[in-house]
């Protein structure tokens, strides 16, 4: 099965299976079919029987990969599951067992469902609209959920779904996601739209952001934790190349305010995960080294509260993590300098992936085009990192078409012509135009309760998670 990888296109509306021992990778090797709307994530069970798929038809789709050595196409799902009311919007499978899989859905549900059943055998409901799901790849129990107020648990799967379970809902920790700034006086709380496990549950990722195309959009950068600690231990920026020097005046670098983006750790050929990758709105994949787990330890710094008080007009743009205005603050180590960029893309990338067994990076946006990376030549579709495009296309100053796409998006008088992939580049140029680096500090603005133990959102808490055209992608093992 390493030589199987499935991927999806915005609009397509089919799962499509490519054989990678094909010399000249032409054409998918099976396809499936059944979703009426765009599919948003799929996931491989433990043994790759079965590919599930789920998106906006407010349904999960099963297929049986069996097939895959066959020439089938447009091959039907094996079951469906309907429970979900609004957008599933991530899928995953249990590590070991064959027949469970955990879907988090926008009406705030997780529910665990198992193929030898038709209905969930498992909810859990939380307080806001579900972001993500993944379950612990070594501890099988564990599982962490997000959501789009900013909170991110690792839960115990046995209280979770557990008919007496207690008010906790089997959080055994909270990460923190509260961010602050040396230059400002409040905390705030962005959205989180991704998170992901390293293969051997060391660390976890997760992708803030607020990307909404009726507000000013917010921007922060990946940030890696461990699971033994809520503060974060890394960020990833891209404030130098990745030769080490400087950023060229008038070059964008990696920024995070629109659409919705997925990150993956890998390490292709290796026996752990020794990279992250991540799209940005600058047009290319990022890739940084992740130091081991001990020595980000020992690099973030700790500020007590008077001391950062006392600093802030040395370092005004400084930016820590707290649980509180009068807590310690946390500054994670800023992994600056990324080990390579993955060009080729017209428009935004949403998706960085690593294949698990082959030398092989898969990058996807808005585009339609789905590109292959490679460290070594392979096959013809198979773009060589050394051989990559250096240029990246610019915005152009001249905005008017731009703009008149963006406004009959939003009021829902998009023609034929509009939906073409010009059109939508044309359209992401226009937001990435009027407010690509958006400040993540001017909204979602938290203040604890009188209680003090829930939080609000306050200032513009409209986050629209409406569905675009965000690709996810998801390797066989």
């Amino acid at each position: 099965m390493t030589a199987f990888i499935s991927f999806l296109q915005p609009g397509d509306l089919r799962l499509k299976i490519w054989d990678f021992h094909q010399e000249d990778i032409k054409g998918p090797a099976c396809e499936f079919v059944g979703p009426v709307g765009n599919i948003f994530t799929i996931s491989f069970s433990a043994n790759n029987r079965y590919i599930y798929a789920g998106g906006v038809c407010e349904k999960v789709f099963r297929y049986d990969t069996s097939m895959l050595g066959s020439s089938a196409i447009n091959t039907s799902p094996e079951a469906v599951y309907t429970e979900p009311s609004e957008s599933v919007r991530e899928l995953s499978c249990h590590p070991t067992n064959e027949d469970l899989l955990l879907c988090a859905s926008q009406d705030g549900v997780i529910r665990r469902y198992d193929a030898r059943s038709s209905r969930p055998n498992g909810e859990l409901q939380m307080q806001s609209e579900a972001s993500g799901v993944e379950y612990h790849p070594q501890m099988h129990h564990l599982f962490v959920t997000s959501d789009n107020r900013g909170n991110v648990c690792l839960r115990d799967e046995r209280m979770a779904f557990s008919s007496e379970r207690s008010d906790s809902d089997g959080v055994v920790l909270t990460f923190n996601t509260k961010l602050t700034r040396a230059d400002v006086t409040h905390i705030s709380k962005p959205e989180v739209s991704s998170i992901a496990f390293d293969r051997e549950g060391e660390a976890s990722a997760i992708r803030m952001s607020q990307p909404s195309y009726t507000q000013k959009p917010q921007n922060y950068l990946p940030t890696i934790y461990t699971l033994s600690d809520p503060n974060p231990v890394a960020v990833c920026s891209g404030k130098f190349l990745p030769d080490g020097s400087a950023i060229p005046v008038g070059q964008r670098t990696y920024a995070n305010s629109c659409t919705m983006k997925h990150g993956h750790f890998g390490g292709p050929s290796m026996d752990y995960d020794a990279f992250y990758g991540a799209g940005s709105d600058d047009f290319r994949g990022y890739i940084w080294q992740i130091p081991p787990v001990a020595q980000l330890l020992e690099e973030r710094e700790e500020i007590s509260p008077v001391d950062w008080l006392s600093n802030a007009s040395e370092t005004p743009g400084l930016v820590a993590f707290t649980e509180g205005y009068a807590r310690p603050k946390f500054v994670p180590k800023d992994l600056s300098t990324p080990f390579c960029l993955l060009n080729g893309h017209r428009s935004i990338v949403n998706t960085v992936l690593f294949h698990p067994r082959l030398l092989h990076i898969v990058t996807a946006g808005i585009e339609r085009d789905i590109i292959l990376h490679s460290p070594t030549p392979g096959s013809p579709c198979t773009q060589d990192l050394d051989g990559t495009p250096r240029e990246v296309r610019d915005i152009s100053d001249n905005d008017v078409e731009d703009r008149l796409v963006y406004f009959r998006s939003l009021v829902g008088e998009l023609s034929d012509d509009d939906r073409g992939e010009e059109r939508m580049i044309s359209m992401f140029d226009h937001i990435l135009r009027v407010g690509g680096q958006g400040d993540v500090f001017q909204t979602r603005r938290w203040i604890p309760a009188s209680d003090s133990s829930e939080e609000e959102i306050l200032e513009d808490d409209t986050t629209d998670s409406s569905d675009d055209d965000t690709d996810w992608m998801a390797i066989g093992t």
